[in-house]
């Protein structure tokens, strides 16, 4: 089982959702690196459960404790490991799924690819490993603030409410003034209404996070396997729930016309720029000094407490009602994760040298 993401600036991740605790080990974070453990925190309580009334109702403090890899405020170059102990974990409420099979969980082909699985809470495919993300993308993101680079996500759409704003004319300082983290302020209160009501009957939704990367210069990414968008991807496809990417002007721009699509060329005060962004600020694989935007697609929640037809590990058909603590949408605790996964992705290319 692979737990591990980047080449030079790699992290891996460890522990389940209903064990003592989760943590993950950052190696070849560069040495004299400021670590902001205020900052780092904050990161963390943006993703952790319990904080809002479309939250689950988990109560997890969330509180990183570091233990190596840091003297005197700074990063020393040698491996930072950190964990967060599980508090409030409730696996009794997963009892009645031990033979069971969820439907459009992992449950089924975790048993059949390793012959057994964690049905507490889905053990390690949980989206609870992903708290250990948001700390190491927290680390990187106070390595590319030294390079004046900045990564902002925001919900922007759940369901079938979607912003009318773009990614360019969106005031980005709303993002945490609501529990949706949209930042058109009346489309975030549609949204809230909706998952209100999803909720309240027992179901979910999905939605998009999209996000944009601020002050990444010309040159980052290779023009083969190694392209810029196919490493965000695959690094935003690895979130649990995530079942689309899309960068640039992404799929809507199939139904514009080569002359449309286009990025033309213009001298900007001596420096190349472009005059539109439809590329999303890659081209050919390759950072091309605009910002870099794309789009994550996240599927309904797989748990819904509605009664649901499925079948057990001896392959009876069964009637299957869930309980336990679930978030009817993903959207509002997903923004961090994103963030965190692509800052990851960033700092890792900038050590192999872009």
């Amino acid at each position: 089982m692979s737990n591990t993401i980047g080449k030079l600036f790699s992290f891996t991740s460890f522990g389940e959702s209903h064990g003592k605790g989760i943590g993950g080990i950052i190696d070849g974070c560069p040495p004299g690196i400021s670590i902001d453990e205020i900052y780092i925190q904050s990161e963390l309580d943006r993703r952790k459960p319990g904080q809002s009334k479309i939250a689950t109702p988990r109560k997890e403090d969330d509180k990183v404790e570091f233990l190596s890899g840091i003297f005197e405020g700074k990063s020393t170059g040698t491996p930072i490991a950190f964990i967060i102990w599980n508090q409030n974990q409730h696996s009794a409420d997963y009892e009645h799924l031990k033979e069971i099979y969820r439907p459009s969980h992992a449950d089924f082909t975790y048993q059949q690819k390793y012959g057994l699985r964690d049905y507490r809470g889905g053990g390690r495919s949980s989206a609870r490993e992903t708290a250990a993300r948001v700390v190491a993308g927290a680390v990187a993101k106070l390595v590319l603030r030294q390079l004046g680079i900045y990564i902002t996500a925001f919900t922007s759409q759940v369901g079938p409410i979607a912003m009318t704003e773009t990614i360019f004319n969106t005031d980005l300082s709303l993002i945490e003034s609501n529990i949706v983290r949209c930042p058109q302020m009346d489309v975030a209160e549609r949204m809230i209404d909706y998952i209100s009501t999803l909720k309240k009957d027992g179901d979910s939704t999905g939605g998009i996070v999209s996000c944009i990367i601020q002050g990444v210069p010309v040159g980052w990414g290779e023009p083969i396997f190694d392209k810029l968008q196919a490493r965000l991807a695959a690094a935003m496809l690895s979130i649990n729930a995530t079942h689309g990417f899309d960068y640039g002007r992404g799929f809507e721009g199939v139904a514009l016309k080569g002359s449309e699509m286009n990025d033309a060329f213009v001298n900007n005060n001596g420096n190349v720029g472009t005059k539109t962004n439809n590329s999303g600020g890659i081209q050919g694989g390759i950072s091309n000094g605009e910002a870099i935007y794309f789009r994550v697609l996240f599927k309904p929640v797989a748990t819904i407490s509605i009664k649901q037809d499925t079948i057990d590990m001896r392959a009876n058909e069964v009637e299957l009602q869930a309980r336990g603590r679930h978030d009817p949408c993903v959207l509002p605790r997903a923004v961090p994760i994103v963030e965190a996964m692509a800052a990851l992705t960033m700092v890792d290319l900038y050590l192999c040298g872009k």
